[in-house]
C-alpha cells in the first residue's frame, strides 16, 4: 500500500545535494480573539497601535475586529518562524490596555450575535469589500461561528527541488514545468485529506466548549458541568459539526474538486457565479448599506471551507482563483490545526517537525483521484475523528475497509520515519524523529493527545472550560510581559504600524470609483 512512498524515499536517500530538503520553506497564520480582562469578547476596535488591519503584512484581524490573526514570513527554518512569531505576539500582548488573547480555538462568554464588531479596514473600496464581505458570513452562517480561532501552516517546497522530483517519477518537464508543479501540488492536497484525520487526532485541542457557544441551541453534546460542553472522546470539536462547516453550500451543490488545479478553479468559480434563492432573501443593499458581496452560492472563494487551500500570491484586486488559472499553485495551506492552550504560542516546535515530515510523505503517496464515494469517506473520517476520534472502539473507512485510528496511523507513522531520518540527516539533528515518535505514542494511547491531557487537567482542577482558557490565558499573558522585546524588533513593529496606517490613507485618497462599479469589475476580472 506504501510501495510508492517507500520507493521515493530510497530515491531522495540517494540523492548526492540533500540541500534541496533544507530549502522548503514554512508560514503561519494564527488568530486569537482579544477578550476583557473578566473573558468576554473585547468591544474595543483593533488597536491603532498594531497599524492597519487592511495593509500591514503581519497583524491583521478576521471575522471580527476582536480576532487577530498574526502572519510570519515563509522561511525554512522552523525556529526563526515560531521566534517571529513570538515576538508579533510580544509586541501584540505590549500595546494592549487592559485585555487578553484567548489562549484556545473556542471562544467563551458570547453575548449573542450583537456582541460579536464586525472587522473595519477603512473607506477604500478595497476595505469596504473585506467588511460586506465579513457582514454576509454572518447572514448566512451567524456570526458566533465565525469567532472560532485557528492555526494555518503554510508549505512549500523549494524551485530547486521540482526539476530533481519530476527526474526521479518520470514526469517530463521540459515546457510545462509550472503546470506540473500545480499538479504535483494537487497530488500533495488529495493525500492530506485522505490522510487528515491525523491533524485533530494528534494536534486537536477543542474537546469542550463553553455553553454560552450554543446560544441556548439543542445539542447532542454533554455536559462537562453547568458552564461546560463537552465528548468524552473528542479531539477538535472546532473541525466537528458545532464549528464553521459547508453544510449550506453542500445542499446547494458546491463542492470543490480537488482532482486538478482546473477542476479546482472552475467548481469554485461557478459557486461565485451561481444565485442561491436562500441568500437573495437577504438582499444585496439595503437601506444604502451593503449586506453581501452578491447573493450567489459563495461570494467570493475563502467562503468556501476546506481543511486544504492551494494558494498563489494575489497582485492588487486579483481573485485567488485569477492568481492560480495564470501562475500556479505556490503552496498549500493546511487549516485544521487548533490553537493548543497549553502552549504560549498556541504551537510548538515539534508539532511543525511532523507536519514538514507530512508534508513530504503525502506529496510521495500515491494519490489517485478523489471519486464521489471516497469524498464521502474523507468526510465521515474527519467528523468521525473531531467528535469520537480517542473512542478505542472507533473505526475509520480506508478504501471501504473499516480500521481503527491505531492501526491506519500506525501504519502511516511506520512510513514516515524514513523521511524524518531523512530531514534529521539534512538538518543534522534528530527532531524530526523524536516528534515522529511523541506522534506514534499519541496514535497507541489516546491519552497522550492534548485533548486528552485538556480534558484530564479541567476535571482534577474542578475547572469547566472558561475557567481552564480564562486561566491559561492569564498565564501566557503574564509570561509574555514579564519578557523584554529587544529595542531592534520593538522598532520594527513600531516602524510596520506607521506604514501601514500611510498605505491605508493613501488607498482611500487614491480610491475614485464608486463602490458598486468596484464590485462590477472586480468580479469581471476588469480591475
Amino acid at each position: 500500500m506504501y510501495q510508492l512512498a517507500e520507493q521515493y524515499l530510497k530515491a531522495f536517500t540517494d540523492i548526492s545535494d540533500k540541500s534541496i530538503f533544507a530549502q522548503s520553506l514554512i508560514g503561519l497564520e494564527k488568530e486569537m480573539l482579544r477578550v476583557s480582562h473578566k473573558g468576554g469578547l473585547a468591544q474595543t476596535p483593533h488597536p491603532i497601535r498594531l497599524g492597519s488591519a487592511l495593509t500591514h503584512p503581519h497583524i491583521t484581524t478576521d471575522y471580527s475586529e476582536a480576532l487577530l490573526e498574526m502572519v510570519t514570513p515563509p522561511s525554512n527554518d522552523i525556529s526563526s518562524v515560531l521566534q517571529f512569531l513570538r515576538d508579533t505576539e510580544h509586541f501584540i500582548y505590549n500595546q494592549l490596555d487592559n485585555e487578553l488573547l484567548w489562549a484556545t480555538s473556542m471562544p467563551c462568554v458570547v453575548a449573542g450575535e450583537t456582541s460579536i464588531p464586525l472587522a473595519q479596514y477603512g473607506s477604500s473600496n478595497a476595505g469596504l469589500m473585506k467588511t460586506v464581505y465579513r457582514r454576509g458570513l454572518g447572514h448566512r452562517y451567524g456570526r458566533v461561528m465565525q469567532v472560532i480561532a485557528g492555526v494555518h501552516f503554510n508549505y512549500s517546497f523549494s524551485e530547486k527541488f521540482w526539476p530533481i522530483f519530476f527526474d526521479i517519477s518520470k514526469q517530463d518537464h521540459k515546457n510545462t514545468s509550472q503546470e506540473l508543479i500545480s499538479k504535483n501540488y494537487f497530488s500533495l492536497l488529495r493525500n492530506l485529506q485522505r490522510f487528515g484525520w491525523l491533524i485533530p487526532y494528534l494536534f486537536g485541542a477543542s474537546p469542550a466548549v463553553c455553553k454560552s457557544f450554543l446560544q441556548g441551541k439543542e445539542t447532542t453534546l454533554l455536559a462537562f458541568n453547568e458552564t461546560t460542553y463537552y465528548e468524552p472522546f473528542a479531539t477538535s470539536l472546532r473541525m466537528g459539526d458545532i464549528g464553521y462547516q459547508n453544510n449550506k453550500e453542500s445542499e446547494v451543490g458546491v463542492v470543490a474538486d480537488y482532482n486538478s488545479l482546473n477542476e479546482y478553479i472552475n467548481s469554485l468559480q461557478h459557486a461565485i457565479e451561481t444565485p442561491c434563492p436562500e441568500y437573495e432573501k437577504i438582499g444585496l443593499e439595503v437601506d444604502g448599506k451593503y449586506q453581501q458581496l452578491n447573493a450567489n452560492i459563495l461570494q467570493i472563494e475563502n467562503e468556501y471551507y476546506s481543511t486544504v487551500r492551494p494558494k498563489q500570491i494575489t497582485n492588487k484586486n486579483e481573485m485567488p482563483i485569477e492568481a492560480l488559472r495564470t501562475r500556479g499553485v505556490q503552496y498549500v495551506e493546511l487549516r485544521s490545526l487548533d490553537v493548543n492552550a497549553s502552549h504560549p504560542l498556541g504551537i510548538n516546535e515539534e508539532q511543525l517537525y511532523f507536519l514538514e515530515t507530512f508534508m513530504l510523505f503525502c506529496l510521495a503517496h500515491e494519490s489517485p483521484l478523489i471519486d464521489d464515494n471516497e469524498r464521502k469517506e474523507i468526510d465521515r473520517n474527519e467528523m468521525l475523528t473531531a467528535h469520537e476520534g480517542r473512542d478505542p472502539a472507533l473505526r475509520l473507512t480506508n478504501g471501504g475497509k473499516n480500521v481503527s485510528i491505531k492501526e491506519w496511523g500506525g501504519e502511516i507513522l511506520d512510513v514516515m520515519q524514513g523521511y524524518a531520518a531523512l530531514l534529521d540527516d539534512v538538518h543534522g539533528s534528530e527532531c524530526y524523529s523524536h516528534s515522529l515518535e511523541t506522534q506514534k505514542q499519541a496514535v497507541a494511547d489516546p491519552q497522550n493527545t492534548p485533548s486528552a491531557r485538556m480534558l484530564d487537567e479541567m476535571s482534577q482542577k474542578g475547572e469547566g472550560f472558561f475557567q481552564y482558557a480564562m486561566r491559561m490565558s492569564q498565564q501566557h499573558h503574564e509570561a509574555f510581559i514579564q519578557e523584554e522585546l529587544s529595542p531592534e524588533q520593538s522598532q520594527f513593529y513600531k516602524d510596520l504600524t506607521v506604514t501601514s496606517l500611510e498605505q491605508q490613507q493613501k488607498m482611500e485618497e487614491d480610491d475614485v470609483l464608486p463602490f458598486a462599479t468596484f464590485l462590477q469589475r472586480y468580479f469581471a476580472k476588469s480591475l
